[in-house]
């Protein structure tokens, strides 16, 4: 059913309706709440999820994985997230954590880049020093996370 799929913006604090309230199925993101955490609208952006989807709805969030415990200051530099700190910004907005996926995991990521996440492929933040060597490692370490609007 992909010629039902409907993509929105989302720019708070202006722009904080991505579809009528109780009314979205799924909402997707991939790799953003580290730039949210940057611009300090990382909670905005998950109260807005909540509000667009129905009672029974499903929140998918991919993320670069920090290691346990990172601070926010870590992660505002290296854009790795800490997992307990999404799960918090989900639960606050009042999701419900429901599942988790290993389908992202990249143990080859030792999260310690002089460029932080954005030293590894696809951005390859050192240009050519050491290219091989970050091609070889490959993508970030990601989580892969399912969560759900009670309700149903």
């Amino acid at each position: 059913h992909l010629d039902k799929v409907v993509v929105t913006e989302l720019h708070p604090p202006q722009l904080t309706e991505i579809c009528p309230p109780g009314t979205a199925d799924v909402v997707l993101t991939f790799r953003n709440v580290h730039n949210w955490l940057a611009s300090g609208d990382q909670q905005a952006h998950f109260n807005a999820f909540f509000k667009a989807l129905k009672p029974g709805g499903v929140l998918g969030v991919v993320e670069h994985r920090a290691k346990p415990g990172t601070s926010l200051e870590e992660m505002r530099k290296s854009g790795y997230m800490d997992e307990d700190y999404i799960k918090k910004l989900a639960g606050t907005a009042g999701f419900r954590f429901d599942a988790e996926s290993p389908i992202n995991n990249n143990p080859k990521d030792t999260k310690d880049y002089p460029e932080g996440v954005w030293t590894l492929p696809p951005t390859l933040g050192l240009g050519d020093k050491d290219r091989a060597k970050y091609l070889a490692i490959g993508e970030s370490d990601r989580m892969t996370l399912r969560f759900v609007k009670p309700g149903r």
